[in-house]
């Protein structure tokens, strides 16, 4: 008998016959465009997710890329209502964006190659999918720049304010206290600010949470600077007040055992008190439902120049080609 034709499984052809057919080929060439980029910066890649992985403060990242999954598919009925047009000049961004992971290698500075890999991911979406779809795609696009981990240079400052907070609390709890830089002298011994205590993973992970809520859930641009302020001076003041907690308790119970009792209480119940506080305050203040977030199709037909810019276009396949030799030539430039 002779072989039956290959068929896609049922679940998979029905998942295919839910794209509408002029999105199937740029949405095929933007995967191929992404597993030569990703495979160009593979070691930056591989580093970026042993850090999500096995180190704390960024554990929160490796919700990113669902978050960002799930806001692009709260778009996809409106990307539905165009064909893709790729973007020419995005290539340029592509190129950009290589070379800053290039440069960041050379110089072993891992933020920067770090932003230069996430940012051709990027930049391809931009050049494949086209001008219209980026900005339906803001968001996600955005929220892409939080997979970048980031933040151990803001963590001596951190100390420094931690430190701060916590002398001035400890004394107007009634305990002597005399601070030298992120060291705590009192009755019950010597404190130290470490950089486990200096609260940046709490700051990051608000941060994060809060670009989320401020674009999905406001529409008012002074409500989403309140929000995020919030979510900036919070956790930092919610820091303090953890230290002093310690400190305090301390006074009676040893230090040792404050500070046990300090890692499972703000590991576990703390952040999330404060997360369920600072969600609770602004409930009443949210305008709109998640889906409602960013532009929508008819919004950007009133916009000429939008019209004019997509006259720099590209066939899907040429862009998708010219991103795997660009990204094929940075691979190269980091091995001479």
């Amino acid at each position: 008998m002779p072989p039956e034709p290959a068929t896609l499984p049922a679940s998979a052809a029905a998942d295919l016959d839910r794209i509408a057919p002029a999105w199937r080929t740029p949405l095929l060439t933007l995967a191929a465009a992404w597993i030569a980029l990703i495979a160009a910066t593979a070691p930056s890649w591989s580093e970026m997710l042993h850090q999500w992985w096995n180190i704390d403060t960024y554990n929160h990242l490796l919700l990113v890329p669902l978050i960002i999954g799930w806001l692009a598919l709260l778009k996809a009925g409106e990307l539905a209502r165009f064909a893709p047009q790729p973007f020419l000049p995005g290539l340029a961004l592509v190129a950009a964006a290589l070379v800053l992971w290039w440069a960041g290698r050379a110089a072993d500075i891992n933020l920067i190659a770090h932003a230069g890999a996430v940012g051709a991911v990027q930049a391809a979406v931009l050049t494949v999918l086209g001008l219209r779809a980026s900005l339906l795609l803001a968001l996600p696009l955005a929220m892409g720049g939080f997979l970048v981990p980031f933040g151990d240079e803001i963590i001596p400052p951190l100390q420094f304010i931690t430190a701060d907070i916590t002398v001035a609390l400890t004394r107007l709890s009634g305990v002597p206290a005399s601070i030298d830089g992120i060291y705590i002298n009192t009755p019950a011994g010597l404190f130290i600010v470490a950089e486990a205590c200096s609260g940046v993973k709490f700051l990051i992970a608000m941060v994060t949470l809060g670009v989320l809520v401020a674009f999905t859930r406001f529409a008012s641009w002074r409500r989403r600077a309140g929000f995020l302020a919030a979510c900036i001076i919070v956790p930092i003041i919610a820091n303090g007040v953890r230290a002093w907690a310690t400190v305090y308790i301390a006074q009676y119970i040893g230090a040792e055992a404050a500070t046990g009792f300090d890692h499972i209480v703000y590991g576990w119940i703390f952040f999330a008190v404060i997360v369920a506080a600072l969600l609770a305050g602004a409930w009443r203040f949210f305008e709109r439902e998640p889906e409602d977030y960013g532009w929508r199709a008819d919004d950007l037909t009133a916009w000429r120049w939008l019209t004019r810019a997509e006259g720099f276009s590209i066939a899907p396949l040429s862009a998708a080609l010219v991103i795997a030799g660009m990204a094929a030539i940075a691979a190269l430039a980091t091995m001479l």
